[in-house]
């Protein structure tokens, strides 16, 4: 049973880097779920339990730090390994994230799809 899926949220509501990153991470192996909005992410992980969600900070509904704050709140979720992925590289955003649980802050705009997998099969092997 070693070749079981890691199953990734993706929540980003921009429709272009969520099926760009979808795309890439499924030929990679994963299998992904998107969402585009905070409240559609959290459903989902509720309700396919992912081995990392993949979490930008500016959606409708909810942004990615409240639904990070809702995900370390519940006992049920808050082992689940996130990511932050946004477009905001201040410093107070990469504090504010990692004082709320997210294993990692990555800038979207730094990172290439290869790079991102990397980083990810880095996650799952630790």
């Amino acid at each position: 049973m070693a070749d079981i899926k890691k199953k990734i949220v993706v929540a980003d509501d921009e429709k272009f880097i969520a099926t760009a990153y979808s795309d890439g991470l499924s030929r990679a192996g994963f299998d992904i779920t998107v969402a585009h909005d905070g409240e559609e992410a959290y459903r989902k992980i509720e309700e396919t339990r992912p081995d990392l969600v993949l979490l930008d900070l500016i959606m409708p509904k909810q942004n990615g730090f409240e639904v990070l704050k809702k995900l370390k709140a519940n006992n049920e979720l808050k082992s689940i390994p996130v990511a932050i992925m946004s477009n905001l590289s201040q410093e107070t955003d990469e504090t504010e994230a990692k004082k709320l649980g997210a294993i990692q802050f990555i800038v979207k705009s730094d990172i290439s799809l290869q790079e991102l997998i990397e980083k990810i099969k880095k996650i799952f092997a630790s």
